[in-house]
Order: structure tokens, then sequence, then C-alpha cells
């Protein structure tokens, strides 16, 4: 196979559009910190908490709309133990738009957070909540090492380009424009990202559906008798299984920053919920085209395309079916239109990957904890730095591709287990403190730990109901265990919560065994003789506790 030159073309007008766009926008950031009399981070972080209706809506979806989802969707699809119903990103997606906008944007908008940290920050001090970043930090690392591993093999196979070229060139393009205009450039590199990727992907859908070397797809649906109907099925004994991955996808995506970070941007709170609902509705429909394709490429006699036998999935390259049926089941010119739209949905997602972690090192640890005096100008530079390191660190760990699935996975299962129940009590539960926060950080670990994973080779120590082997032999948890590890964690935080304040409050320990001050926090809001010049509720009294918060 040769080095396809005019799909190369494309792509680098495709990256010069990008970064032209990049570019653009943070000529309009600059502009708008000229005249900005507030904080400077707000402008580069959040977009001075402005950012337009309709770019707010693509940058979201766009953000939610990445490789691993218009990949994976169509892996599922094709994949013969699998099918259309275990791919499941739409749909739980619209569950964490709609859950967003409905609980989650409100507290998070109206007490003008500046990052998804900040109440934990403000409510436990800065020993815990830094301990609480760590894991949100790797996850966007590990995010963006993903989108770049699934952008290289989709290059490889269209374009014949070597895996390390296109990884770097796309990671550069993206650390550019990110550090050069933040949330302007990134929100506006997801206009132009969102619209390649929903024209290239419904352009690409026709030839393939009409291509001679595959069935109609409404005859291989549910045919029995066809050795891999598409649709799928899940069996009862499945349902937990189920159930347990779509509870992931959908309450999973609530702890993420990136997710905040446009929340925030909002100018007001119904913005916000706008935002939510209508991206919900994107989602949904930029999911149907990798149906599509998985769905055609399952009904496809491989035997009599190029690409021959055995078929991608006894090839194990069932992850990459949807650039090989782009170059084996349509013209050369609409598989490169392919892999415009591969391209720009790992862009859109890695640009927000590189911005939330920025986000959360600079104003959680070095304003609030390093250096509580920096300046304006000062922060620009440490979240332009952090962006690069990020950056760097997400290319560098795309050359150890079996670990960085470790560690995603892990992320993602984290930020499920352990982050959503810590989200959810720190803004809607007041008995919440650090002392349970802490203790429920680690039941939770302790417990996904022991749980096994069959993907990396982690033995489970606890089987839940209904462990046994799954299609291919390895053992596996049918029970929802982690949606289980879930509710543990949360019930765990607000047990041992209000067991310390029970300890304290009734002077079982002394005051001086507070290490927390969780009694001390409490005067504020209880004390009768508070006057006018106490700190007000609200997001001054935020901004004024952020800063002096410690411990």
């Amino acid at each position: 196979m040769a080095l396809n030159v005019p799909g190369l073309v494309v792509m680098a007008v495709f990256y010069l559009v990008i970064l032209g766009t990049g570019i653009w926008a943070s000529m309009r950031s600059r502009r708008k910190e000229k005249k900005w009399t507030g904080d400077g981070m707000e402008i580069t972080l959040l977009a001075g908490r402005n950012i337009n209706l309709l770019v707010g809506i693509f940058t979201l979806t766009a953000t939610w709309v990445g490789g691993g989802f218009i990949l994976g969707i169509a892996e599922a699809t094709y994949n013969p133990t699998l099918g259309a119903v275990w791919a499941l990103m739409p749909v739980p997606y619209i569950v964490t738009f709609f859950l967003g906008g409905f609980f989650f944007a409100k507290p998070m908008r109206e007490n003008k957070y500046m990052t998804m940290m900040d109440p934990f920050q403000l409510k436990y001090g800065n020993f815990m909540s830094s301990a609480l970043i760590i894991p949100a930090l790797v996850a966007d690392v590990l995010w963006v090492a993903r989108t770049l591993v699934s952008l290289g093999g989709t290059m490889a196979v269209i374009l014949d380009l070597p895996y390390v070229y296109s990884i770097i060139i796309s990671s550069v393009v993206a650390i550019i424009y990110t550090l050069l205009g933040g949330l302007y450039s990134v929100a506006y590199t997801d206009v132009i990202q969102l619209i390649l990727i929903f024209i290239s992907l419904w352009v690409c859908v026709p030839f393939l559906m009409t291509n001679p070397h595959s069935l109609d797809i409404s005859l291989t649906a549910y045919n029995a008798n066809f050795q891999a109907p598409w649709v799928g099925t899940v069996e009862l004994h499945e349902a937990g299984k189920w159930f347990d991955d779509f509870m992931l996808l959908a309450l999973g995506g609530l702890a993420y920053q990136a997710f905040y970070q446009r929340i925030l941007s909002a100018s007001s709170y119904s913005q916000a919920q706008i935002t939510c609902f209508a991206s919900s509705a994107f989602c949904l429909v930029l999911g149907i085209p990798s149906v599509l394709v998985g769905a055609v490429a399952a009904s496809t006699d491989w035997n009599s395309t190029a690409y021959g036998l055995p078929t991608p999935y006894e090839r194990d390259q069932a992850g990459s079916i949807l650039p090989i049926a782009l170059q084996f089941l349509t013209p050369v010119y609409v598989s490169v239109i392919g892999i415009g739209a591969v391209a720009a949905a790992v862009m859109s997602s890695m640009d927000s990957a590189l911005l939330s972690s920025a986000s959360l090192f600079s104003s959680n640890i070095y304003k609030n904890i390093i250096r509580r005096e920096a300046s304006d100008w000062e922060m620009q530079w440490v979240i332009r730095i952090s962006v690069v390191v990020v950056g760097v660190a997400g290319t560098a760990l795309t050359y150890l591709d079996n670990s960085v699935l470790v560690f995603w996975l892990v992320g993602v299962d984290m930020s499920y287990t352990i982050m959503f129940p810590q989200l959810v009590c720190v803004l809607f539960f007041k008995v919440s403190n650090a002392y349970g926060a802490t203790l429920g950080f680690f039941i939770g670990i302790i417990l996904r730990f022991l749980s096994g994973e069959p993907l990396i080779g982690l033995p489970a120590a606890i089987r839940f109901p209904g462990f046994r082997p799954d299609k291919q032999g390895t053992l596996t948890q049918y029970f929802p265990f982690r949606t289980t590890i879930m509710v543990i964690t949360l019930a765990s935080i607000l047990l041992f919560s209000w067991i310390s304040l029970i300890i304290f409050n009734k002077g079982l320990l002394s005051d001086k065994w507070d290490v927390f001050k969780i009694t001390q926090k409490q005067k504020p809001h209880t004390d009768p003789d508070r006057t006018d010049s106490d700190p007000k509720d609200g997001p001054d009294a935020a901004k004024q506790l952020l800063s002096t918060t410690s411990c």
C-alpha cells in the first residue's frame, strides 16, 4: 500500500484551517483581555463567562464526540459478541447532559466557581481537595493519549502514514492553538471540527450502504441464520453488566472538569441548561453514522473485498473497523473525507482535555496553594506551560499502548466510582466533610481494586453474584459492581461525615484533634452575632474562603 498523497494534502489543509481558526480566536481573546477588568484567568479558562450560546453547544458536543465515541460505537456494532445494543455512548450521554443541566449546572454556575474542584477546596480544604485533583489530572493526560492513539491507528489504515508522524503532528497543532487562545481557541475550533464531523460522516454513509460487497443491513439486523446479527442482544444474565456500563457512561461524565468548563463559561444558568439539552440531541444524531458503519461492516463479505480473509474481527482489528470499512468499502476520496471526521473528533476532545487539566493545576494547585499572590501575567504562563506539559505527557504515553489502556480504564472507573459520589456529596449534602470524603475515597479505591478487571489481567478478590466466564471464557463480573461501589462510596462519605460531626460536636474528642477544622467551618453559618462585615454566602464568600482555606 503506497502513501496516500491526495489524502495527506487534504489533511494538511484541514490542519491549517484549524490552526488558523485557533490563531484568530486567540486574537479575539487578547482583545477581550485588554477590556477585561476582572480576573484574567476567567478570560483564558472560561472565555469571560460569556461564551456565545451556539458556540457553547458546539464545544460541549465536540468534547464528548471524540475519537473514542466514533470508533467505539462502530466497533461495538460490528463486534459479533456485542452488537448495537452495546454501543451505549449516545443514549447515556443524553442522560449526562440532562442531569447536568437540571441539577449540577445551577450550583456550579451560580457560585461562579472556576473549576469543578473549587467546591471541594472551599469545603474540605487544600489537603483533601489536592488528593482528589490527582485522579482528575491523570484521567485528562490519559484522555489525550487515547485520543491520539485512535487517530494514529486510523491514519495508518487510510493514509498509510507512519503512526508516529500522525500523532506528533496532531498533538503539536492542538497544543499550539490551545495555549494561544485558551477556551476561545478551543471553542471556536470545536465549531469547525463538529461541522466537519457531521458532514464527513454523513457523506460516507450512502457510499457504505450501497457498496456491492455488503448485504442490506435490514436483512442482517436480527437474522439468526446470519453469522453476526449487528443489532445484538442482551441476555438476562448480561443485564447487570449492560446496566453497569450504561450508568458508568451516564454518570461518570458528570465528574469531568471538561463538562463544567463549558457550564461555567455560559453567561447564565439558563444558558448553561440550554447548552446541555441541545448538546444531548447533537450527540444522538452524531452517533447514528457510526452505528451504520458498524452494521455495514458486520454485513460485509470480506472475502470479496481487497481486505480478504480472515475478517477484521478474526484479525483482532475490530477497534479499527471504521477506517477499515472506509478504506475497502468506499472510493478513495470518500475514505479521505472519513479520516477528516476522525481527526476532527480526536482534536476536539484532545484540546478539551488539555485545557481541563491546565485549569485544575493552575487554579486549584498553583493559584490557591503554591502562590496565592500570583499575578494575572504569571498565571497566563502557568496555564500555557500546563497545556504543553499535559500535551507532551499524553503524546509520550501513546508509545506505551497497553499501559495507556490500563490507566485509561482506571481513570474511567475512578470518575464514576470515586469522583461522582464525591461531587454529589460536596454539592448537595451539607453534612459531608473532609473526614467522610477521605474514608469514602479509600473505601471506593479498595473495593474497585478488589473487584478485579479482566481487560488488564487483575483477578477479582471480591466475586459479586453472577461472576462467571463470558463468551470468550474470561471470568467477568456480570453484577453491576461498579454502580454498587459508587453507591457504597457515596453512603460511606455521608455516614462517616455524620459520625465525625457527632464526635466533635458532642465533645467526644477535643477540637485539637479536629485536623480538618470541620467545627470551625460550621460557625460562620450558625453564629447569631454575625455582622455585615462577615463574609456573605455565595460567590464572594466562595472566593474569599478559597483564598484562605488550608489544611
